[in-house]
């Protein structure tokens, strides 16, 4: 009976470690999208402004 116990709760350890390690994984790999999405956001945003601006600047002259 205790060899049992045992073996209940290393296969419960084990199932909270191979979770826990692929929950760990996808909560870095949805960080990195955000972070490279903010970045190409940002840089379209940019791009978008100045093409506007110069648009502005040649219309007015």
């Amino acid at each position: 009976m205790f060899w049992k116990i045992v073996g209940g709760l290393l296969l419960a350890w084990l199932a909270f470690v191979v979770i826990g390690a692929v929950v760990g994984f996808l909560v870095e790999a949805v960080f990195w999208i955000a972070v490279i999405g903010g970045g190409v956001f940002l840089g379209a945003a940019a791009y978008g402004a100045m093409k506007s601006d110069k648009g502005k600047k040649q219309l007015r002259s």
